[in-house]
């Protein structure tokens, strides 16, 4: 072939090639065009991954500057376009195919022909390097890079299986907010709270107070007082001393106590402190001056003229355990105790302003006669008797007793006759006032509060005469002497001489006072409790 031919075959050749590379440049400016448009959409949405020579999807690089990687969370967006970037090698090389030309696409065959230097073989057991975690990195940060999609739908799962809730209840058992508290635990309770406004909150919290507080009122306004009213003050009461063997049966202690002695006797009674004591025979009596302080409340709310019980008693102190036991029982209001340890408490009578002394030793009887305590020895009566429980009943013998003994006198130094004819001739002359007159103006001057409220029919005390006196004979002195007093008698008897048990049988007193112990002995013997005055105290009494 000549030259001129090889020249022009070289000049068509460059031609073709020069042809072929500008059609491959302009095809690569388009292409780089569409690829930098396409770049710049992705990486508004998201950055590219890095690759390999091989195509492989590098992970995250540790930057060799900084030791901690950023422990921010990911948001939305940025797992979107992890996750998509994140799929396989293949997806990420196709989606790049367009951008680039097939120039660099045999550029990357031949350099992946050539042998790639060998890697050594890791062991199974092995891991990548990890760089170092900082003391405040958490695992729950590593989970999180690692896949921020799984990781935010686990704790999505795991909150909820954190919150376990009880069943849902029927409309018919819906319970109010005190109630559900003790259903709900405090912070779940918290926690379904503060999605409600808080207004509303706030309200429904008052509305359940209020109907707490509903109720709790209706529950105490059906509820009986149970307060334990105040004592009143000793200078305005009425105040009733009484012993402890005259308040309870004390009879087996007693009996220990002068066969044994002392020591045994406190042994015995501490052995006992909780074993309640039986009544005696002024327990009734004390329960029916408790009602008449009742009633007084019930119409004087701030009334201070009441019975005042003491409990006296020559008693160690150890053994007041169990007279406090006995009282609590039994609801006998008595605040005061006086406990002397073996000496005799005659002494504190008077520091106590007793008014009435009931005791069931008649040694201590007279001796607080003497110092001039109107005073009486009691003597219980039949257990089986009924007794009134809204009425106290006071009966009482005239001379000796109200009155003075100057009638007895009489009787025995001149005959009944020479009584008979005093009686008439001093028929308007009062008698002398006896030991128990001053609590006879004691009951009359509370009887006289009701009076004022028109309670004359209804009211809690009544007092009685009993008297062996005539009437015709010498009542009309009787009668005429109380009226002097201002004192007035609910019902007088004038038995002229007859027995008394019959007609105590009938009143069923809860204390009748008589001077003559053959009086209290026949009434004994019909059940009536009896309280002995001594003879003879007319002239301590007198003023």
């Amino acid at each position: 072939m000549s030259q001129t031919s090889l020249k022009q075959k070289k000049k068509n050749d460059t031609g073709s090639k020069n042809s072929k590379d500008s059609i491959d440049t302009e095809k690569r400016k388009d292409s780089e065009k569409s690829g930098v448009r396409l770049s710049t959409q992705e990486s508004q949405e998201s950055p590219l991954p890095k690759t390999d020579s091989r195509g492989y999807v590098v992970r995250n690089q540790w930057s060799r500057t900084s030791r901690s990687p950023s422990t921010r969370a990911p948001s939305v967006d940025e797992t979107r376009s992890k996750s998509a970037s994140l799929k396989l090698p293949a997806s990420s090389t196709t989606s790049r195919t367009s951008s680039t030309s097939r120039s660099q696409q045999d550029s990357q065959k031949e350099l992946s022909a050539q042998p790639s230097p060998p890697t050594p073989p890791m062991p199974l057991d092995s891991s990548p390097p990890t760089p170092p975690e900082s003391y405040s990195q958490s695992r729950r940060s590593s989970k999180m890079q690692e896949n921020p999609e799984a990781w935010a739908h686990g704790i999505a799962r795991d909150s909820m299986q954190l919150r376990e809730y009880p069943p849902r209840t029927p409309p018919t058992e819906w319970k109010s907010y005190a109630q559900r508290r003790t259903t709900y635990s405090t912070q779940l309770d918290r926690d379904c709270l503060s999605e409600l406004p808080r207004q509303q909150q706030l309200e429904e919290e008052e509305e359940d107070d209020e109907a707490y507080w509903a109720s709790v009122r209706t529950l105490y306004e059906k509820t009986p007082s149970c307060s334990r009213p105040r004592p009143p003050k000793p200078k305005h009461a009425i105040t009733i001393a009484v012993s402890s063997r005259a308040l309870f049966n004390m009879v087996d202690g007693r009996k220990i106590f002068e066969e044994e002695g002392l020591e045994k006797y406190m042994e015995y009674q501490l052995t006992n402190e909780n074993v309640i004591l039986t009544p005696g025979p002024a327990f009734r009596f004390v329960k029916a001056l408790q009602h008449v302080n009742a009633r007084l409340r019930d119409l004087y709310p701030n009334e201070q003229d009441l019975f005042d019980i003491v409990l006296m008693t020559n008693n160690h102190a150890q053994v007041g355990v169990r007279l406090i036991n006995s009282v609590n029982h039994y609801g006998l209001l008595i605040d005061r105790f006086c406990l002397t340890g073996g000496k005799s408490p005659i002494g504190y009578l008077k520091a106590y302003l007793t008014n009435l002394y009931l005791s069931a030793d008649s040694e201590k009887v007279q001796e607080a006669i003497q110092e001039g305590i109107a005073s009486a020895t009691m003597f219980d009566g039949a257990k089986d008797m009924a007794y009134c429980d809204t009425q106290l009943r006071v009966a009482f013998d005239g001379d000796a007793v109200l009155f003075s003994d100057e009638s007895e006198h009489i009787t025995k130094e001149h005959g009944l006759d020479k009584f008979f004819q005093h009686e008439a001739l001093f028929e308007n002359k009062p008698l002398a006032q006896g030991p128990l007159k001053g609590f006879l103006e004691d009951l009359g001057r509370l009887q006289k509060k009701f009076y004022a409220k028109d309670e004359r029919l209804l009211c809690p005390i009544r007092t009685y005469l009993v008297t062996a006196r005539s009437a015709a004979s010498s009542g009309a002195r009787v009668l005429k002497t109380l009226r002097r007093w201002g004192l007035e008698i609910d019902e007088a008897l004038f038995l002229a001489g007859a027995p008394k048990g019959p007609i105590l049988v009938k009143i069923r007193p809860h204390i009748f006072f008589d001077d003559h112990m053959f009086h209290i002995e026949g009434a004994q013997k019909f059940g009536t409790i009896t309280a002995h005055v001594p003879y003879g105290i007319n002239q301590k009494m007198n003023n």
